[in-house]
């Protein structure tokens, strides 16, 4: 087990013990769900997630800045040193900040070459996310870690660097977020340090669409009760998003 430093991977937080919190290996159910890859002194490894756009966009969230603007994407299902990595340039909102409100934590990599194969999942409509009432259901996908694992010298959450998805229920819906249970308690499971920028799909199972609503990126620190995600059919959101991609 690998251990990383949380701030590279960020906030947040059915089946086996493996990514996502009480999630599913994925395979090829979200192929548009990628990682971003890079290089550290503990080895190659994603550390945020992301979702294609458009042939040529992938969107993840600001706090994955790690300082330089060309970053590489993989769309592997499990990341390994063989993985193929494409190289993009990093665009953050540059109205990123800490507010609660409303922190435009939001980025997209625009990639060198057109990803092929692969069709990018779509957008929301404006204003459509309000809509939607306490237990809805919403599928995350990314390449986080998994559930904590109580062990000698603290909780860890345990990284696999696998893609995985899990499905939440609709708690509460907030001007600039949608938040969500991810509690095993309740049958949910959810998101984690490294899915952070990852797709949150409209629908689960038979209902599940290729629909985002919004992108992971924050939660409780050990990764059990709430995964908070970025609503994409805000003016802020659009506003950004609107300079890289046609918007529904």
């Amino acid at each position: 087990m690998r251990k990383r430093n949380l701030c590279l991977a960020l906030l947040a937080v059915a089946a086996p013990v493996l990514a996502i919190t009480y999630g599913t290996l994925d395979g090829n159910r979200h192929p548009q769900t990628g990682a971003l890859v890079g290089t550290f002194s503990s080895g190659t490894y994603p550390y945020c997630s992301g979702t294609l756009i458009s042939p040529t966009v992938f969107l993840t969230a600001a706090h994955c800045n790690l300082g330089s603007s060309r970053v590489t994407i993989s769309f592997d299902s499990a990341i390994t040193p063989s993985s193929a990595l494409l190289p993009g340039t990093y665009y953050a909102d540059p109205q990123y900040n800490q507010a609660q409100n409303d922190p435009h934590d939001i980025a997209v990599v625009v990639l060198d070459r057109a990803v092929k194969g692969i069709t990018p999942a779509k957008l929301p409509a404006a204003g459509s996310l309000g809509a939607f009432s306490v237990g809805a259901k919403f599928t995350a996908a990314g390449y986080g870690s998994g559930e904590v694992v109580i062990q000698p010298g603290g909780p860890v959450n345990p990284y696999y660097d696998v893609r995985e998805y899990a499905v939440s229920s609709l708690n509460a819906v907030n001007p600039a977020w949608l938040r969500l249970s991810q509690n095993a308690a309740t049958g949910d499971g959810g998101t984690c340090y490294g899915d952070s920028g990852g797709p949150n799909f409209i629908g689960a199972g038979s209902t599940e669409t290729t629909t985002l609503a919004g992108t992971t990126i924050t939660g409780d620190s050990l990764c059990i009760s709430t995964n908070v995600i970025y609503r994409l059919d805000t003016p802020a959101a659009r506003a950004f998003l609107g300079r890289f991609v046609a918007l529904p």
